[in-house]
């Protein structure tokens, strides 16, 4: 059932406030659905139903963190992509299981299973460190540089 307008409301304003300045992850999120939809049906209506269910009531509470709550939606999404683990990975290229809260400056990739799959973006800071900007190269671009 779709969330209330008014908390679907104070949910974008929310979003837009906390995420203003930073890569808003929103439109990219919104790409991945459509990915989604197309590959897996029931993981797009599970996808959806967080969303919905959890996520926006989440963002629209007071005592939330509209930033960690679209990050966990994030990693929610790769993970009904593909079956994997989802690290962090600090600004000196150390990586380390994702654990909330995760700090503003860190990359979050989700690591499929598949040794073939890409990594997956979950978030990416306002600036990516070199060490951070190589382990996305390698693990998401799977190139050695761009």
């Amino acid at each position: 059932m779709p969330a209330p307008a008014d908390v679907r409301a104070r949910a974008d304003a929310r979003s837009d406030s906390v995420l203003k300045g930073s890569r808003d992850p929103r439109d990219y999120y919104r790409e991945r659905l459509r990915a989604l939809k197309a590959e897996n049906p029931d993981a797009f209506r599970r996808a959806l139903a967080y969303y919905e269910d959890r996520l926006i009531p989440a963002v629209a509470a007071e005592d939330s963190d509209p930033r960690a709550e679209w990050l966990e939606y994030g990693r929610v999404l790769a993970t009904l992509f593909a079956a994997g683990r989802t690290v962090q990975i600090d600004p000196t290229g150390r990586a380390s299981e994702y654990a909330r809260p995760v700090p503003a400056d860190h990359l979050v990739l989700h690591l499929p299973d598949a040794p073939a799959r890409p990594a997956l973006i979950v978030g990416i800071p306002p600036r990516l460190s070199p060490a951070q900007k190589a382990t996305h190269d390698l693990l998401v671009k799977q190139s050695l540089g761009s």
